[in-house]
């Protein structure tokens, strides 16, 4: 369902203050958004505040597995504040782009600056493995779609966005300064979006790799764009979870995602722990 702005700005605002009433004076400028089997990084927060997306007003509830679909707010040794969307839906669930990252567009409105989407992929790169932490450092939009149709929102941003530098430099930095301090060699590569919910051919896949792909998935592009266009400070991370169709022996299945997403959570853990304390600095 595509929205006008008029409704979109009211939406919004509801969302908006419902949650600012949940988080009782709290303020955060930093939010993550977690993928598949990552969702254990809000678990571990302190002076956890949780708040299920179906009691948010005009927030649909997960359906897949591995998303708990709620909003978590809490803190790290104490003191750095961060929001967690421990989940988020998909546009195969049958949802409209508009309402993907109409969570994106809330945090904006709460007064998050920056936002650290997540996700597991599938590995393109012949020097990935499972198991790998990636940057992503640029996106192809191949979904067919554009969260941005319709009308614009002007009090959004502009009608025709610059996506040149849609991941943030100074914050995609930041994780890489992270990685550095907790020594881990973290990779960076291009994220290919794509709609799912089927998994891609092995010719796709060697399609992608032709365009400069180095990984593979069913998110994250439309947040992209919708966040960079209304002025968030974007970065990405994707875990590799499984070598992609036709570049691995297996078969693939998304309890394997989850459970390779659940071996490396703890250096998932510590990566976004060390990058939120950095950016409270």
């Amino acid at each position: 369902m595509m929205l006008s702005p008029e409704t979109l700005q009211k939406e919004l605002s509801e969302s908006a203050e419902f949650i600012k009433e949940k988080l009782k004076g709290n303020h955060v400028t930093t939010a993550v958004t977690l993928g598949s089997g990552l969702g254990d990084f809000a678990e571990d927060l302190e002076d956890k505040i949780e708040i299920p997306y179906g009691e948010i007003p005009h927030f649909h509830g997960t359906s897949v597995a591995g998303h708990a679909g709620k909003l978590v707010y809490g803190k790290i040794k104490g003191k750095s504040s961060v929001l967690a969307m421990q989940g988020r839906i998909h546009a195969y669930e049958g949802h409209s782009f508009c309402e993907v990252v109409f969570p994106t567009r809330v945090l904006k409105t709460l007064g998050v600056k920056n936002l650290i989407l997540t996700n597991a992929s599938g590995g393109m790169n012949p020097k990935f493995k499972a198991g790998d932490l990636v940057l992503i450092k640029d996106h192809l939009n191949l979904t067919g779609n554009n969260p941005l149709l319709g009308k614009n929102p002007d009090f959004l941003g502009p009608r025709f966005p610059d996506m040149t530098h849609t991941f943030n430099t100074e914050l995609s930095e930041a994780i890489r300064k992270a990685a550095k301090n907790i020594g881990y060699t973290l990779k960076d590569g291009v994220y290919v979006g794509v709609l799912g919910p089927s998994y891609e051919t092995p010719s796709e896949i060697k399609m992608y790799q032709v365009l400069g792909g180095d990984m593979v998935g069913m998110s994250t592009v439309a947040e992209a764009i919708a966040g960079h266009h209304c002025g968030l400070r974007i970065a990405g991370i994707s875990c590799i979870t499984n070598m992609a169709a036709g570049l691995g022996t297996e078969e693939l299945d998304h309890a394997d995602i989850k459970e390779e997403a659940n071996r490396v959570k703890g250096t998932f853990i510590g990566l976004l722990n060390e990058t939120i304390i950095g950016l409270n600095q």
